[in-house]
């Protein structure tokens, strides 16, 4: 047997406030909207990978959701502008990540990274 995909399923109250965050500012398209459930994506291809964890690393919480992103600079600097919450600032991480969390319109913390 072989997982040939994970995906993550958030419950939200508006499936459409999301469209500016993941959308917008991530550059996920929408590949199906049912109205009750939006779906994002990349063509991007990646490996399957489901993290658990006791902490989210440098002391934060766990993120509901990491996200690994080209350039996590223009990123922090587009939520910055749009006025999201920035929850960890940018950081250079000594696991050879540099990274910041950001809460989502639902109230989700998400981890954007990019690998040094």
């Amino acid at each position: 047997m072989t997982v040939k995909r994970i995906m993550a399923n958030l419950a939200v109250s508006d499936p459409s406030s999301a469209r500016a965050f993941y959308g917008t500012l991530l550059g996920l398209e929408v590949v199906m909207d049912h109205g009750w459930i939006v779906t994002f994506a990349s063509d991007a291809l990646a490996q399957p990978q489901l993290s658990v964890a006791t902490e989210g690393g440098s002391g934060t919480p766990v993120p509901d959701l990491s996200i690994e992103v080209d350039d996590v600079d223009r990123v922090y600097s587009q939520a910055m502008k749009a006025g999201y919450e920035i929850t960890y600032g940018i950081a250079d991480e000594p696991w050879g990540v540099r990274r910041f969390y950001v809460r989502d319109p639902s109230g989700r913390i998400v981890n954007i990274l990019s690998h040094a």
